[in-house]
C-alpha cells in the first residue's frame, strides 16, 4: 500500500517560506515538515524559491527607512553597498625607490638634493647640515667625516 499524498496548508507554507527565509537548508526543512526532500520541492517550490528573496527585500526596506530616517551607519552601509562609495586610502606606503633608481642606488649628494627640492616645494623650515665633525654625545658612534646629518630647527 502506498503513502497517502501530501497536502499542504496555508500553515505549512508559512512555515516553510520561514524556514528558507533563514537559510535552512531544504534537506532540513523537509524533516521538520515531516516529508521527502522531493515531495518539499514538489509542493513547495515557490516558498523556497522566494522565501530568501522577500527576507532580503524586508530587511533592505527597513535599512532604508533606518538611513532615511538620519542612521548615520545605515546610511554609509548603503552608499558603500547600493552607490559604490569607497573610503580613500588613508595610508601611504613607500615602495622603497625613487622613480626608477631603488633608494640604496642614490647618493648621499643626490638625497641631499631631493630633500632640498621637496623642502623648497613644500614650503618647510630650512634644514641645517652638520658636518661630521661636530661633538657626539658620549658613548655614540662618530658618523664618518663625509657624511652630512640633518637637523631639523626647533619650532
Amino acid at each position: 500500500m502506498g503513502r497517502r499524498a501530501h497536502k499542504p496548508d496555508a500553515a505549512q507554507r508559512r512555515q516553510v517560506e520561514a524556514m528558507a527565509a533563514y537559510g535552512i537548508p531544504a534537506h532540513d526543512i523537509s524533516r521538520v515538515v515531516g516529508v521527502d526532500a522531493k515531495t518539499l520541492r514538489k509542493h513547495y517550490r515557490d516558498e523556497l524559491d522566494l522565501g530568501e528573496t522577500k527576507a532580503n527585500a524586508q530587511v533592505a526596506g527597513f535599512l532604508f527607512n533606518s538611513a532615511r530616517g538620519g542612521n548615520v551607519t545605515a546610511q554609509i552601509f548603503w552608499l558603500k553597498t547600493r552607490a559604490r562609495w569607497r573610503e580613500a586610502p588613508t595610508e601611504l606606503r613607500h615602495s622603497g625607490s625613487i622613480g626608477r633608481k631603488e633608494m640604496c642606488e642614490y647618493t648621499d649628494e643626490e638625497l641631499m638634493a631631493i630633500i632640498r627640492e621637496g623642502v623648497a616645494e613644500y614650503g618647510l623650515a630650512s634644514i641645517k647640515t652638520i658636518n661630521g665633525d661636530a661633538e657626539e654625545a658620549p658613548g655614540s658612534p662618530a658618523p664618518a667625516a663625509s657624511t652630512p646629518r640633518l637637523v631639523y630647527p626647533a619650532g
